[in-house]
């Protein structure tokens, strides 16, 4: 692989070629003081073919912090609108986040870079275009935990932060977060051209993302019927693994949800600790719209109103019958993954039953969801075994020891080895996420200008299925005061 400076990263600017109703032209607008490194992703730079001795660079601060470009960025804010909380707001695009380009790593891929925190663009309605130090540390971790644990997101390559004051509940300190895609386009996107019927733009705009992101379908007949199946296939089985991992999203509107099926714009995200499934991690969600257990019938509502999008493109039984196969196709990869968490390596007809009653009993014992799946993994299916260690997340201890019968049956009836079961279940049940408490730790440490916590987190979420001796504390049920952190959107 060529090792790339920032001045010789291979850019193509594809998406500024759309007609100019797609997007805003415009520079980012530089922080009033010094920007400064205060994290480098040497796992992102590998995507793009960057080397990582260019992150010591001054100008990679700049580059990346807004106040530098380099040959061949077109930088530009995209158009979109959306449903917010289930209401359909007219215009929106990218108010604090700007394209820079996309780059071409040589293995044929293509990424965008983009800068959130960038400053104002036309689309940025009252706000002031910047992120703060806070939200900017907690999309970095997020996303890379979840590429850790093999969930499709948004990367992220570096933050970069200044002494720049933003005011939101208070005077904070301004950052940027590098975020990388094949694409940044979402629902939101074919909404905004269907809503004002401007059709030659909505095909213009479907025939762009299938050629770049979904080339076998260019030359379909119904291709866009086609694309919208592909896109619901890719959406179920996204949120299959929110559910499957207990991670909450937050804020799911349209223009939120990636037209690729990776998880896109983190705010207000929460993995669960104590299990519970009307869980609510955005503390603006009043009426819990987006709760983790809504999240699935949530992406089957913001699907068709994507399929009500690309009504002047495809016919209206092919958008239903693409539509209608969501909801079987999400709860089956569910399935397979909660078959795969609690170690059955076998179909069998009790299998559901036997998953919804642990995770009832979790619920009635505020379990930790995390940890009690980690320690399922070293069941012992012997008859004389109490299963202590596991028996110990459960208040009513004779209904775990009557669940613990029939599991213990079940997995002699496929003949399981407990050995080998462990090693499987530990390849799906993660032993680090990242709770809110330890990306606020991270937070308020990074304040002081002390940014070793962030670093460190990261190195830990990348393999967040290992065990780490040195970092069993962070493998801990959160303590009391970071149980009922509050996150909002300004997050």
């Amino acid at each position: 692989m060529a090792r790339r400076t920032l001045e010789t990263l291979s850019f193509d600017n594809t998406y500024a070629r759309l007609p100019e109703s797609f997007y805003a032209k415009l520079n980012p607008t530089p922080f009033s003081s010094a920007p400064y490194l205060i994290s480098f992703n040497r796992a992102a730079a590998e995507l793009i073919d960057l080397d990582p001795a260019e992150a010591a660079r001054p100008e990679f601060a700049g580059l990346f912090g807004g106040s530098l470009l380099v040959p061949g960025m077109e930088p530009l804010a995209m158009l979109y609108s959306g449903h917010q909380f289930g209401t359909y707001v007219p215009q929106l695009g990218d108010g604090r986040a700007i394209l820079l380009g996309e780059v071409w790593n040589d293995r044929g891929e293509k990424w965008d870079l983009q800068l959130k925190g960038a400053g104002m663009t036309p689309f940025s309605r009252d706000g002031d275009g910047r992120a703060v130090l806070r939200s900017t540390i907690r999309e970095y971790l997020c996303s890379e935990a979840m590429h850790g644990l093999g969930i499709p997101t948004t990367r992220a390559l570096c933050i970069v932060g200044s002494d720049h004051q933003v005011y939101r509940e208070q005077v904070e300190t301004g950052a940027v977060v590098l975020r990388m895609a094949p694409t940044h386009v979402r629902f939101g996107s074919f909404e905004v051209f269907y809503y004002r019927k401007q059709h030659e733009q909505l095909k213009i705009l479907a025939d762009y993302v299938i050629a770049q992101h979904y080339p076998h379908l260019v030359d379909v007949s119904d291709k866009y019927a086609r694309f919208f199946t592909e896109v619901v296939e890719r959406t179920a089985k996204l949120i299959a693994q929110w559910q499957a991992v207990g991670w909450a999203h937050g804020v799911m509107n349209t223009d939120n949800m990636s037209i690729l099926g990776i998880t896109l714009d983190y705010g207000p995200f929460g993995f669960i600790d104590d299990y519970d499934p009307g869980f609510i991690c955005n503390h603006s969600d009043h009426n819990g719209r987006y709760a983790f257990n809504q999240q699935p019938y949530i992406g089957l509502w913001n699907l068709s109103c994507l399929a009500q999008a690309l009504l002047p493109l495809a016919e209206k039984d092919s958008l239903k019958a693409a539509l209608d196969s969501y909801t079987p196709l999400c709860e089956r990869r569910y399935m397979e993954l909660m078959q795969a968490k609690a170690g059955l390596s076998q179909e069998q007809e009790d299998d559901a039953a036997l998953i919804q009653d642990l995770l009832g009993l979790m619920q009635q014992s505020h379990a930790d969801y995390t940890n009690c799946f980690r320690a399922l993994g070293a069941f012992s299916s012997a008859a004389d075994s109490l299963n202590e260690p596991l028996r110990d997340f459960f208040l009513d201890r004779a209904a775990f020891n009557a669940w613990a019968q029939r599991y213990a049956e079940r997995l002699r009836k496929e003949q399981s080895h407990d050995g080998e079961r462990r090693a499987r279940m530990d390849r799906i049940n993660p032993k680090y996420v990242l709770r809110n408490y330890l990306a606020q730790t991270a937070i308020e440490k990074a304040q002081q200008k002390d940014y070793s916590e962030v670093d460190r987190l990261l190195a830990l979420l990348q393999d967040p299925y290992s065990d780490q001796p040195s970092m069993e504390a962070y493998a801990a049920a959160p303590p009391n005061w970071g149980k009922h952190l509050s996150v909002s959107c300004s997050s």
